[in-house]
């Protein structure tokens, strides 16, 4: 498989497909002319000596100082060394891959005026899996994501590092050499376009995206799972009652949660109990209106993503008249915002899940389970701390949901006076997310042992499934054990794919 990038851009499936799946990349030939009709109309200005930003000039507050044509090359090449000025820990690689095929993407567009060996440089790198080193610490999201897109173009140069096989850090001249790459020389307007846009951010929102998909829906499976634990009612999900609140996501999810909530001996023990509470706690009868509002608001971001993946975010943009203009469109506030909307509502799933839990737990509200989930409480803690552990990053992801899209800090002299904080802003999305798969693990968890606990009565599919899944790493409830690697064991069974497809393949496809 070869993810093609055409003129008109790329898809979310490519990207996903070439930072996760190593997929090969490679330009259609009808992109390779676009690039070089742009440029052609750099050469052209190049030619005529007229002063135009990025390529006669310098940049930010340099923008009025005129570069003389014999340091044109330099320019481009002092400006991707001092813009590669990011600090910490590395980015993850499918960060960087995903930004680099984006970065291709943006170049592609044929808006940007650069020849075509820069893009195909970029394609190299991804195709021999060199890898840049880029520190999580640099971009404001200002225009765009200047040092993390500064430290991949480095690469390019034969300067700067690149992540080595064992994650740490090498020169990226060895890199190179190893595999039989050449460092690229610059020329005018093609060190600023290799470094203006929003494909870093863009990159860590379509990985998201992606996870927030199936975390939402695996979230629906863990609510299910503990409501039917607590001998809770299926009524609250009927469609009927979601249709007269016409809300797409929430109908998905109460959907989900009724479907697999079906043939189960612990749901029919007390279906017609007329002793039954008449009402369950928010957190199980309001799951859905909870998950399904997060899916409504993942829907939006999705949108938001799909525009910018069709965007031309350099700048000065070259038009198909000769005019290069400059533009704001490399600002990430419609990134910034997504992000920090859906990291709002990843984190409220992500509540309600750790209350759930809490119930479970709580022998006066469990109905008749034991005190947290130990057949033999008193000397033993069961699933006790399990839930402190939810709620400690329920409250870290509280604090991570704080938006970054309203903190600018004017930078560059005054005249790059706001910022989008974008980079920002997807970045801790991604560190929600991860806290969200914990928090789902632990309901998994502690819905599997509820449901072991309600034996000999059967346990619905999704129930048998989960239970499966689980399976040796879980075991019977008993005497308490080491419980950190049974609560990674629940985060994998989680976070990947079979559980899911297990459960389908008997209840049918989840929203």
């Amino acid at each position: 498989m070869t993810v093609t990038v055409q003129p008109t851009g790329i898809t979310p499936a490519d990207v996903l497909a070439v930072a996760r799946g190593g997929v090969k990349v490679v330009l259609d030939p009808a992109t390779v002319e676009a690039m070089a009709t742009s440029r052609s109309i750099v050469d052209g200005i190049e030619a005529a000596g007229r002063p135009v930003y990025g390529v006669s000039t310098g940049f930010g507050a340099l923008a009025n100082t005129f570069v003389a044509p014999e340091r044109r090359a330099e320019l481009q090449h002092a400006l991707i060394r001092s813009h590669a000025a990011g600090v910490g820990a590395p980015m993850p690689r499918e960060v960087v891959r995903a930004m680099m095929l984006l970065r291709v993407r943006s170049l592609a567009l044929g808006h940007s005026g650069v020849r075509p060996l820069v893009a195909e440089a970029l394609v190299d790198l991804l195709n021999h899996e060199v890898t840049p080193w880029v520190p999580e610490h640099g971009s404001l999201g200002a225009s765009g994501d200047l040092a993390p897109l500064a430290h991949c173009a480095l690469v390019l140069l034969g300067e700067g590092w690149v992540l080595g096989p064992d994650g740490g850090r090498m020169p990226a001249v060895d890199a190179l050499r190893r595999a039989g790459l050449a460092p690229v020389e610059l020329a005018a307007k093609e060190g600023l376009a290799l470094i203006n846009g929003t494909d870093g951010m863009l990159g860590m929102l379509l990985l998201a995206i992606d996870d927030a998909a199936h975390l939402f829906t695996m979230a629906d499976v863990t609510a299910a799972l503990a409501i039917e634990a607590m001998l809770g009612s299926e009524r609250p999900f009927l469609p009927e009652l979601h249709a007269i609140r016409p809300h797409p996501g929430q109908s998905v999810s109460a959907a989900n949660i009724h479907r697999l909530l079906q043939d189960s001996a612990v749901m029919d023990s007390h279906r017609d109990d007329l002793a039954h509470a008449v009402q369950d706690a928010y957190s199980m009868r309001c799951a859905p209106q909870v998950a399904g509002a997060a899916r409504d608001t993942l829907d939006f971001v999705r949108t938001t993503a799909a525009r910018e993946l069709v965007s031309v975010v350099d700048n000065p943009v070259v038009l198909p008249d000769g005019r290069v203009e400059s533009t704001g469109n490399f600002h990430g506030a419609p990134l910034g915002f997504a992000a920090d909307f859906l990291a709002i509502a990843a984190a409220e799933v992500g509540a309600i899940a750790e209350r759930r839990v809490d119930r479970l737990l709580d022998v006066t509200r469990s109905r008749d389970l034991p005190a947290f989930l130990s057949p033999d409480a008193g000397v033993n803690s069961g699933l006790m701390i399990a839930q402190y552990t939810a709620a400690g990053i329920v409250a870290e992801n509280r604090r991570l949901a704080a938006p970054a899209s309203v903190d600018s800090l004017p930078t560059s002299g005054m005249q790059e006076d706001h910022v989008s904080m974008g980079w920002a802003a997807t970045k801790k999305l991604r560190t929600v997310l991860d806290n969200l798969t914990s928090l789902l693990a632990v309901e998994l968890l502690a819905a599997v042992r509820g449901l072991q606990l309600r034996a000999p009565l059967a346990p619905s599919p999704a129930g048998r499934a989960a239970i499966a899944a689980l399976g040796e790493a879980a075991g019977e409830p008993g005497p308490d054990v080491f419980l950190a690697p049974l609560m990674e064991a629940a985060r994998a069974v989680l976070a990947g794919r079979d559980l899911r497809t297990a459960i389908e393949q008997e209840v049918g496809t989840l929203g």
